[in-house]
């Protein structure tokens, strides 16, 4: 039995992994921790935290984690390169799962990504459009990132050169070296992803759409039975589910 805490327990997402967790017969939660709460009073109890607290309060959850020995699950995004530095740190000591999405589908999108830019090659221009729920503080999402990541990658390009984030005014022509990305803000939406492949008479779009936070969820609990098994290292959902 893997015994789990939560941070950011009272969340959207901490409350569907608390509702989905009986569904995983291999998952205990003996903690559920959010702001205010202690964290170290109660860390010796579990083998892992699963942490969707918030950017800022993670690099001191992994500070933790390494000081008592405990794995990381880490699902909040938006982290500035101060927090991401303070963040991999704790690799050396315990094993680490960091996603900007535990989808199995989005990182089914994730690959799918990757082998179309290697097959389709550099005359197909590049975009992303995501949206999400109006209550979502960071832009572009983490998914949004780490698709575009994946694409700079293929095309050898420098991501903060080459991403281009909306598009107003006189811009000129599109680059071919541009991977656009755009954000939407509106409703209640869980989380949906497009990558676009565009070329002079077709276009390819690869689509993710989240109708439930369920599925993050059992995603980021699959990791967390996963990861206690592991030595220490930073891994992330593609080595979880085995896409690698």
């Amino acid at each position: 039995m893997t015994k789990v805490i939560i941070t950011g327990a009272k969340g959207r997402m901490g409350r569907a992994l608390v509702a989905c967790a009986p569904q995983h017969r291999g998952i205990q939660i003996v903690g559920e921790i959010d702001q205010g709460d202690d964290l170290a009073g109660v860390i010796d109890r579990a083998d892992v935290v699963v942490d969707f607290s918030s950017h800022a309060a993670t690099p001191q959850i992994a500070s933790l984690c390494a000081q008592r020995r405990k794995a990381l699950v880490i699902g909040t995004t938006g982290h500035n390169d101060t927090e991401t530095f303070e963040i991999k740190k704790a690799r050396a000591h315990i094993p680490i799962v960091w996603s900007s999405n535990f989808s199995t589908g989005v990182n089914t999108l994730f690959w799918l990504a990757r082998r179309a830019a290697e097959i389709l090659g550099p005359d197909y221009d590049l975009e992303i459009v995501e949206m999400h729920h109006r209550h979502k503080r960071d832009a572009p999402s983490g998914t949004a990132k780490t698709l575009a990541e994946i694409l700079a990658h293929v095309r050898s390009l420098h991501l903060n050169e080459a991403a281009r984030h909306g598009r107003h005014g006189i811009t000129g022509e599109r680059k071919p070296n541009e991977i656009g990305i755009h954000s939407v803000r509106g409703g209640d939406v869980v989380g949906d992803h497009t990558v676009i492949f565009a070329t002079t008479g077709e276009r390819i779009e690869l689509t993710h759409r989240a109708s439930s936070r369920e599925t993050f969820a059992h995603g980021a609990l699959r990791a967390a039975e996963w990861v206690v098994k592991q030595p220490p290292g930073l891994y992330d959902m593609q080595d979880v589910l085995g896409l690698k």
